[in-house]
């Protein structure tokens, strides 16, 4: 797998796939470098992504991370999220965050990688959102 930092030819992969971001958006994560697109090497095809932010504007949170349906459970979404951890480590962040919806399998994928319970957000639309947090 490969790892490389979304580019404008990124975007109608992105786009297609990622549902919970207004799409103007998804240019302006790509020139902030806050998008991760990761490729089968072997294939030379892309087979997910991940995009992050800044909670308060000062803690690295992890947004969301899309593998495609034929490359899940192969280790892609670990190694994203411990190179995102580790890029976020060298910049002087002691700290990572990320959530999920409590009907998600997710929030047992990132308990596995260290993440621990910190809070949860109520919507009237949507199931508990859980709010996890990891010392890196």
């Amino acid at each position: 797998m490969k790892i490389e930092y979304a580019t404008e030819a990124d975007y109608d992969y992105i786009i297609e796939r990622d549902r919970h971001i207004h799409q103007p958006l998804v240019k302006t994560k790509i020139s902030e470098k806050e998008i991760f697109i990761l490729w089968d090497e072997d294939e030379g095809s892309r087979v997910g992504w991940m995009r992050y932010g800044y909670f308060w504007d000062n803690l690295p949170f992890m947004n969301m991370i899309w593998i495609d349906e034929p490359y899940r459970n192969g280790g892609y979404g670990k190694k994203v999220v411990h190179h995102w951890e580790n890029l976020m480590k060298q910049q002087g962040f002691d700290t990572v965050m990320t959530s999920t919806q409590s009907d998600e399998h997710a929030q047992h994928f990132y308990r596995k990688l260290g993440y621990v319970d910190a809070g949860a957000l109520l919507l009237d639309t949507q199931p508990l959102e859980i709010i996890l947090i990891k010392k890196i």
